[in-house]
């Protein structure tokens, strides 16, 4: 599996289990909905920055995306 999908299904399953939507998500992380959408399937590949941003919303460190990847 490459990094964009596993990115993809980590970020997708952290939302979920947050029981937020996409725009949701958007809304908090300061992030516009379409990318979101293309991040959770693996159009586009985060930055760091984006990183930090998803992660407080998500209530989890930016590195624990990093420790979910290595999980799959």
């Amino acid at each position: 599996m490459n990094i964009e999908v596993a990115f993809a299904k980590v970020l997708k399953s952290l939302r979920l289990k947050q029981k937020m939507s996409q725009e949701e998500l958007a809304h908090r992380s300061n992030l516009d909905r379409t990318y979101i959408s293309m991040l959770e399937r693996s159009i586009h590949q985060p930055t760091i920055a984006t990183l930090f941003a998803l992660s407080k919303p998500l209530n989890i460190q930016a590195s624990d995306f990093i420790l979910n990847y290595e999980s799959l």
